[in-house]
């Protein structure tokens, strides 16, 4: 989600970041410029000791002058909005996205069957990555959102003593990268923390498992759709992807009964009582599993294998596993949740969603783009709208406030 900059929050975050304001103001532009730069020319030894030649580091630094302080902000910028549970998988698990990944299925199938086959990770969950991870290569096209990777390390190494550690230790991988020759320092771009390419590895990370699927000789994630998707289906082996697995059941819960708090097998959670959703018998009956209610006991129930937790190593966070799986699932023509999120209002579809986000651009509330998605800026809209139609004002995207839209 895009955040419009505004000069009030620049300031807070400058002065939370423990810069003087006066570094990044526009009356002294060239004191700013001068305490960054001071930082570049010092950093240079470090990364000579790291083996990144001096042609190179003039390379990636040739034009980075002066901090950006869009990537200050978004490093100190808190959400005053705390997402649900069922706000995140809206917006990552909707019919378009299911769409999307069926059409890129079969446009890349003869490199999906070569990658499955070179790395036993299922074509769906990797399809279901892309998607969360840049919404199948759109985001790659967005210049508001990718940015110079050089240019966004060093000002959280310069800028951001909680990211600093780990600014300079990607930073110097990112200068590796450009040495190896992958990639010009034109086209190292990513996101203001450095995730980059289709796949949004960080520059370690794509040191450890980048790959050049493609034959061309270079590493390309940023390019290369086989390059990206092999990278990650590399990283998911690696770290134990077993093939031919789930990730996970949905499941119905016995009501009244207390389960255990970690791994047991299949056959145990169903001795306990604990079905799958869909009716049918667990597989492989001796796999460990660990139940996952992220939204409580009345919302969907999971019982995780391991490759939810293999999954997790791309991002350690359940939701975003969760995500994956159930994004993947629907790729695959498994079908929707059949015990569906608690939400306190009627739910609109992808498109409905868009509808909604044009009515409200249309009186004035909205000025983003009709995404489908809902952000900050939509929820603010929302807010807005529903203050003004004397609703409460709860900022929920609900076939409720879009029946009022309708009729205005």
């Amino acid at each position: 989600m895009l955040v419009r900059t505004t000069a009030r929050r620049v300031a807070s975050v400058v002065a939370a970041a423990g810069l003087s304001l006066a570094l990044l103001a526009a009356a002294s532009p060239a004191f700013a410029d001068a305490g960054f730069q001071r930082w570049v020319a010092g950093f240079r030894a470090t990364a000579a000791e790291s083996g990144v030649s001096r042609a190179t580091y003039d390379r990636a630094f040739r034009g980075v002058t002066a901090p950006d302080p869009e990537v200050i902000e978004k490093a100190r910028y808190q959400p005053e909005f705390t997402a649900p549970v069922w706000d995140y998988f809206d917006n990552r698990v909707h019919e378009h996205s299911v769409q999307v990944g069926r059409a890129m299925a079969k446009k890349w199938k003869p490199w999906l069957d070569r990658i499955e086959a070179r790395y036993g990770v299922d074509r769906h969950i990797l399809l279901a990555i892309w998607s969360m991870e840049s919404n199948y290569g759109e985001i790659l096209k967005n210049d508001k959102v990718m940015r110079n990777v050089v240019r966004s390390l060093s000002t959280l190494a310069y800028a951001d003593k909680r990211r600093a550690k780990f600014a300079r230790t990607q930073l110097i991988a990112a200068l590796k990268i450009l040495q190896s020759g992958d990639i010009d320092e034109s086209h190292l771009t990513g996101s203001w923390a450095g995730a980059m390419g289709h796949t949004q590895f960080i520059p370690t990370s794509y040191q450890a498992y980048a790959v050049d699927m493609d034959g061309d000789g270079h590493r390309d994630i940023w390019n290369s759709v086989p390059d990206a998707l092999a990278t990650a289906a590399n990283l998911l082996r690696k770290n134990g992807w077993q093939t031919g697995r789930t990730w996970g059941y949905e499941v119905a819960l016995p009501a009244g009964r207390k389960f255990p708090s970690g791994s047991v097998t299949l056959s145990k959670w169903q001795s306990l009582g604990v079905t799958r959703a869909s009716g049918k018998p667990f597989r492989n009956g001796g796999d460990k599993a660990e139940l996952k209610v992220p939204d409580g006991r009345s919302g969907p129930a999971f019982l995780m294998t391991r490759n939810f937790f293999v999954l997790k190593r791309y991002n350690n966070a359940d939701k975003y596993a969760i995500a994956v799986g159930l994004l993947a699932d629907q790729i695959a023509g498994y079908g929707q949740l059949a015990q569906d999120w608690n939400r306190p209002f009627t739910k609109l579809s992808f498109s409905e969603k868009q509808e909604l986000q044009q009515r409200l651009s249309a009186h004035g509330y909205y000025d983003g783009k009709p995404d489908g998605k809902i952000g900050e800026g939509s929820r603010s809209a929302i807010k807005a709208f529903q203050v003004q139609a004397g609703l409460e004002a709860d900022g929920h995207p609900s076939m409720e406030v879009l029946r009022v839209l309708r009729q205005r």
